[in-house]
């Protein structure tokens, strides 16, 4: 029997989540969003992979994996012409209740420390 996928921690949904280029009819290629977190945390906010994996509350393992089928399918949709759409995945929204997130683009973190201020 397979063991049970942990969902992975993400700070949020994507504010966009189709990119295709333009003025073309194209097949998509799809991108979870805990693909889309990894990529978001190593790419542009600059987490090791074991910064990534903390955060996510995952194995560094299990971020390697995610990582690089994430940036194969970037790669592939580049390459070929294709779009990317992200969703599904086995993912939990951030609650709010961590001491902080440590991405510091949680919208719940973000809004209690700016009242703070």
């Amino acid at each position: 029997m397979p063991r049970h996928k942990k969902c992975r921690k993400v700070c949020s949904m994507p504010r966009t989540t189709t990119f295709a280029p333009v003025g073309e009819n194209v097949d998509y290629v799809v991108l979870t969003v805990e693909e889309y977190e990894c990529i978001r945390l190593i790419d542009k906010q600059g987490f090791s992979q074991e910064e990534c994996a903390a955060y996510m509350q995952v194995a560094r393992t299990t971020v390697q994996q995610i990582y690089t089928l994430a940036r194969t399918k970037i790669a592939t949709a580049l390459v070929d012409g294709m779009g990317i759409r992200i969703a599904g995945g086995d993912y939990r929204l951030c609650d709010g209740k961590e001491e902080h997130c440590g991405c510091g683009g949680c919208p719940r973190h973000c809004r209690r420390e700016c009242e703070d201020i």
